[in-house]
């Protein structure tokens, strides 16, 4: 299942139906998602208002969900992919099938817009910011994070993760990932002060991972690699950012 990209051009959404059932494995094919998602959601504060809402962007199966429980967010998760959807409607979330350049939700209706490794795969990741901003209330958060557009992110993410047996093949297309400064910029076009910092999987927690899943041993409940800061932006970053007004 892993290589369901293989038949499939760089980037296809289908690969996620081919991929269904590795959503909620913690060792499975996007096991690092989850990673990333324990880490963005580090980034929301608890709501500031009853009734606050959280717009998930690119929401997969709700994989942020478990990681907001207690916040006193209505977690709504948007996507293109109905077999993704069913799964986060089982965990909580409130979904709506739609693209990300076109979100079928309200200006200003959010809280917080979250944008996990979305952007990367998006053909217009200007047009995926326009619409992540525009959901945004005054005062509301975005948090995001995507693969950087340089050589290294693209030797390290394509060249070199494919080869190991936890990245699907062709899950990524090189040509849409996103240069942090040009992000940056567009942002603040739609008036939001984006800040941005490199991020990695701490490598002790990755190489007892790796070990365990190569023995077929179930990584134990809390002891996933944790995503930690790191000096250089130029293959991963997360990025955060108030609207302004």
């Amino acid at each position: 299942m892993r290589d369901a990209g293989l038949s499939l051009p760089r980037n296809d959404p289908r690969q996620y139906d081919d991929l269904a059932g590795e959503w909620w494995r913690p060792d499975g094919a996007f096991a690092m998602l989850h990673w990333l998602a324990q880490a963005r959601a580090a980034l929301v504060p608890p709501a500031a208002r009853p009734g606050a809402l959280l717009v998930d962007l690119g929401c997969g199966a709700g994989l942020l969900a478990p990681h907001l429980v207690g916040k006193g967010y209505r977690h709504v998760g948007v996507d293109l992919t109905r077999s993704a959807l069913i799964q986060a409607a089982d965990h909580g979330v409130t979904v709506v099938n739609g693209d990300a350049t076109a979100v079928p939700l309200a200006d200003g209706c959010a809280d917080v817009v979250a944008a996990g490794e979305l952007l990367e795969h998006v053909p217009d990741w200007r047009a995926a910011v326009a619409q992540a901003c525009r959901l945004l209330r005054p005062g509301g958060l975005l948090v995001l994070d995507t693969l950087n557009d340089t050589a290294l992110s693209r030797l390290v993410a394509v060249r070199i993760a494919e080869r190991l047996p936890t990245v699907p093949r062709g899950i990524h297309d090189p040509r849409l990932f996103v240069d942090d400064r040009e992000l940056v910029a567009e942002c603040a076009r739609h008036g939001v002060d984006l800040r941005v910092r490199g991020v990695r999987p701490a490598v002790p927690g990755l190489l007892r991972w790796l070990l365990r899943r190569a023995r077929g041993i179930e990584t134990p409940s809390g002891q996933v690699p944790r995503i930690v800061p790191t000096a250089s932006a130029a293959v991963l970053y997360q990025g955060h950012g108030v609207r302004d007004g």
